[in-house]
């Protein structure tokens, strides 16, 4: 997204990346990224910022690599359920940011939300908003609700293409073809989530636009709530909320009496 959008002035060059899967940075050094397969050269060169795109088991050694070089960077991590204190205790000193994105980054359209550790700034805080705003929506809320985040838009983008599937194979029970139901489906999702954010009223109040008195539009929302979809699919947030906190080491009990969840 920063780059798409010229965003950053040296382009591609001002970006390295490290990994240990060489196919992987051949695909970076490609696009013209700086490439290196230690952590340490990812961290003397960065000037703004140091994204920790890991799987959470092992971002300890990681942050290991972090600790041993000089650098006024602000760590940005996105590895599920590590904690800001898991993160600050690794890197004593360090400013770091948690953030939950979600597979629509891919296509610029994330809704992302991160949380400020203690040390972290204003100017930190324009940086993750500028990184992450760059492909889509990045809301900072309390760390203790990145678990919500995770189970609303960390996991929607699948409930949501559940729906569409489910629409599509609405529209072909119904007489169309499988790409015109599917694209039909797919543009309507997209269509209404634009009303919603660009009009700023209740989706309540737009579903109500839509439904006329006696019409094909109520009698659709009736099925729905005769197979219990609103309830269902809060339910599925909170489950994959609950499951979030299990994973980030959160007690059953505490999940139950704490978050009433």
């Amino acid at each position: 997204g920063l780059i798409a959008k010229k965003a950053l002035p040296g382009g591609p060059s001002s970006v390295t990346c490290s990994d240990i899967y060489h196919p992987s940075l051949q695909r970076a050094a490609d696009k013209g990224y700086n490439i290196s397969t230690t952590n340490g050269k990812v961290v003397s060169n960065a000037k703004s910022a140091v994204i920790l795109a890991v799987k959470p088991n092992v971002i300890q050694t990681v942050c290991e690599d972090i600790a041993q070089t000089e650098s006024d960077a602000v760590i940005i991590s996105i590895a599920a359920g590590v904690t800001l204190k898991t993160l600050e205790d690794s890197l004593p000193g360090r400013r770091v940011i948690r953030v939950m994105p979600n597979t629509p980054c891919l296509v610029g359209e994330a809704a992302s939300g991160f949380a400020l550790g203690k040390l972290a700034n204003e100017k930190d805080r324009e940086i993750v908003q500028t990184i992450f705003g760059s492909v889509g929506l990045a809301m900072e809320v309390s760390e203790k609700l990145l678990d919500a985040v995770t189970g609303l838009s960390g996991s929607g983008p699948a409930y949501v293409f559940q729906f569409i599937e489910a629409l599509s194979d609405g529209g072909v029970r119904s007489g169309l073809s499988r790409d015109v139901a599917t694209k039909l489906a797919a543009q309507t999702v997209k269509g209404a989530a634009e009303m919603v954010l660009q009009t700023g009223k209740h989706p309540g109040l737009l579903k109500d636009g839509v439904t006329s008195p006696g019409g094909t539009t109520i009698a659709g929302v009736e099925a729905l709530e005769k197979g219990a979809f609103r309830a269902t699919t809060i339910s599925a947030v909170k489950a994959a909320t609950k499951r979030s906190m299990q994973l980030g080491g959160i007690s059953s009990e505490d999940i139950e009496h704490k978050f009433n969840l």
